[in-house]
């Protein structure tokens, strides 16, 4: 099934349709800002590619790490896709295994990493594509490149796609430290290449150059964070099991957002006799309205706990109340909350969920600022990724407020200078 385009300016971004029939490289490295289109640039071409073959028709295996976010963003962008290309209606679609056929007979498989036993069985694999693929590891990538040795399948290739974070993170490491070799290609792309994007998202991106330049060359331009001063610099990740840990007493918390900032819900556990820290659970999304956030608590099944809110949106709180989290909060927000919050946390030792990417992802970037005329640091945290650890903060409240020796422990830290 072959589509012809009268005016391909209007369907692609041209760093995607420069590349639309180029399968020459095995592995395709796209990364650069938000809202670059590069996600739905790679989804285009891959759903062309699955199209343009009739006689062996492809099997197309999209990755997310956590099963559990694939319903809300690479099956829904692939669908847009088919639906653009005016195919939509002709595509068998199951939602409940999240698989799509074509009417060549192509089929795309969508599935999470988070089970990788689930993925050695499916056989016969001519494409992968990982979406957000930092919150992969490079044993996920090389398992998935061994996936795909289908003979019938010419131009195999397996495609990332991402947000640069730090340069701690494996996709740095291997694709940007070291040499690559040719059959690999990276493309780079940011805002400024997306010919589709709304004016007010551009506007709000622009904005952060004069707000926060770091963030603003991390977010908005795809740089990779430069390795500095971390807030939070020695934690463990590890598989936690809730139901293994019922006797440690929970907090959750949110810190709201919207179109850049990502609302962020987070669930931990404090073990103050073992003085450790459990990262447990996180929700991290952008454009959650507040009935959208209710229902995510809801179907969490946290509705009925305590929750702390960043008291700077007493609206939402409100309306949260509303929606039945009857028992949201707001945080107590005072003078030197962050430092007092920040203290706290590092009296313990922090124990984060594996699946925990988007915090593993501020853990790895937050850093303290740097004076620019002494060039020492400062203790004031850089305010950028920091949406998770801040709803960590809010969570800890209750469990800190009220407590003598946290006073005495907190004199004793600011008279180490920690």
């Amino acid at each position: 099934m072959k589509i012809n385009f009268n005016s391909p300016s209007k369907v692609f971004n041209y760093k995607i349709y420069k590349n639309l029939d180029d399968y020459s490289s095995f592995t395709e490295v796209h990364y650069g800002g938000a809202s670059s289109g590069k996600s739905h640039g790679v989804v285009q071409k891959v759903v062309l590619k699955a199209l343009n073959n009739w006689k062996h028709p492809r099997k197309i295996l999209f990755l997310r790490k956590v099963a559990a976010t694939i319903k809300d963003s690479i099956f829904e962008d692939v669908q847009g896709a088919l639906s653009t290309f005016g195919i939509l209606e002709h595509c068998t679609i199951n939602n409940t295994d999240y698989r799509i056929v074509l009417p060549n007979g192509a089929t795309f498989l969508f599935k999470g990493m988070d089970n990788p036993e689930k993925i050695k069985s499916i056989k016969g694999v001519s494409d992968v594509v990982m979406e957000e693929a930092t919150e992969f590891n490079l044993e996920d990538y090389t398992q998935l490149t061994l996936r795909m040795r289908e003979r019938k399948h010419p131009n195999k290739q397996i495609f990332l796609m991402f947000n640069p974070v730090s340069k701690l993170n494996w996709v740095y490491k291997y694709f940007f430290e070291q040499e690559q070799d040719e059959d690999t290609k990276i493309i780079h792309s940011t805002y400024k290449d997306n010919a589709f994007l709304d004016d007010r998202t551009k506007e709000n991106l622009e904005k952060l150059s004069a707000r926060n330049p770091a963030y603003y060359r991390i977010y908005a331009l795809g740089d990779f964070a430069t390795l500095d001063k971390l807030v939070f610099p020695e934690y463990t990740k590890a598989i936690l099991n809730k139901e293994d840990m019922r006797s440690i007493p929970s907090y959750f918390a949110i810190d709201f957002g919207y179109t850049n900032d990502p609302s962020a819900f987070i669930h931990v556990k404090l073990d103050k006799q073992n003085e450790t820290l459990y990262i447990m659970e996180e929700y991290v999304k952008t454009g959650m309205l507040n009935n959208e956030i209710a229902n995510m608590i809801k179907k969490l099944g946290y509705h009925k706990e305590v929750v702390t809110a960043d008291a700077a949106e007493p609206k939402s709180i409100a309306e949260l109340r509303l929606q039945g989290i009857e028992r949201i909060q707001a945080a107590r927000k005072g003078k030197d909350s962050i430092l007092n919050g920040i203290d706290f946390i590092k009296q313990f030792d922090i124990v984060i969920d594996e699946r925990c990417f988007k915090t593993i992802e501020e853990l790895e970037n937050y850093t303290w600022k740097k004076d620019k005329r002494s060039d020492e640091y400062t203790n004031v945290p850089v305010d950028s990724y920091n949406h998770s650890i801040d709803a960590i903060r809010y969570a800890l409240e209750s469990a800190r407020v009220d407590k003598k020796d946290y006073k005495e422990k907190y004199k004793a830290l600011q008279s180490l200078g920690l």
